[in-house]
């Protein structure tokens, strides 16, 4: 019998794989080809959802597959972390994360926990194949509040860091206790530091940060692990 060597035969073999017990696993199977990121095969209970048939998902480039069904704010918090998935190249190693998905374009977007891990390497090990099962989560349920405010977060994080940069550490530590809710001379005495040295601090954070806001150097706080 000869090998199996060429990439589009090992492909083939990995989803006649899982197509063969897919329907048996509580979430939707998603199976990319690396070459271009493009979907090789899904299963039927995600097609269903789509309104898809496989070809018509197969045909789909990779940027119409995301664009037309992923958020792309947070698609920038876990691509970064699926692509050191292949970069490691780590046998077993899986990527978990929260995406928004939605199922047409007219539709709302739900929220859905997915995790990756290379399913497929050809022959010289290199990954080819990567497989995503995502579950989707109750609208209700407190895990899609928190995933929210995580991705609110994150994008504050990415929108204003260049701003945060520029303070120093005794300024982060005065944003820290500012945005617990100390007042100047509670925060000179834990710093051990002058009162009006604590104000002259909060009048550089603000400007730094270019705001007067006590709501948004919270969040500063929160974003950049403060508080």
């Amino acid at each position: 019998m000869t090998d199996i060597t060429t990439s589009e035969d090992l492909i083939k073999q990995s989803i006649t794989e899982i197509a063969a017990v897919a329907h048996k696993m509580p979430g939707v199977v998603i199976i990319h080809d690396l070459r271009d990121w493009s979907v090789a095969w899904m299963s039927p209970r995600g097609l269903g959802q789509l309104n898809l048939t496989l070809e018509e998902i197969t045909s789909l480039t990779s940027e119409q597959y995301y664009s037309r069904y992923f958020n792309a704010e947070d698609s920038k918090d876990y691509v970064p972390k699926i692509l050191g998935l292949m970069e490691r190249n780590v046998a077993d190693e899986i990527c978990t994360q929260f995406q928004q998905v939605r199922f047409s374009e007219q539709s709302e977007w739900n929220w859905h926990m997915a995790s990756t891990m290379v399913l497929t390497r050809d022959e010289f090990l290199k990954p080819l194949l990567v497989i995503t099962i995502a579950f989707p989560i109750d609208s209700m349920h407190h895990m899609t509040a928190k995933a929210e405010r995580l991705l609110e977060e994150n994008n504050f994080l990415r929108r204003n860091f260049h701003l945060f940069a520029k303070l120093g550490k005794r300024e982060q530590e005065v944003l820290k206790h500012l945005a617990l809710g100390k007042n100047a001379q509670d925060t000179a005495d834990t710093m051990f530091i002058a009162m009006g040295t604590v104000e002259t601090h909060r009048k550089n954070i603000r400007k730094k940060l270019n705001t007067t806001s006590n709501f948004e150097l919270s969040q500063y706080a929160r974003a950049f692990d403060l508080i």
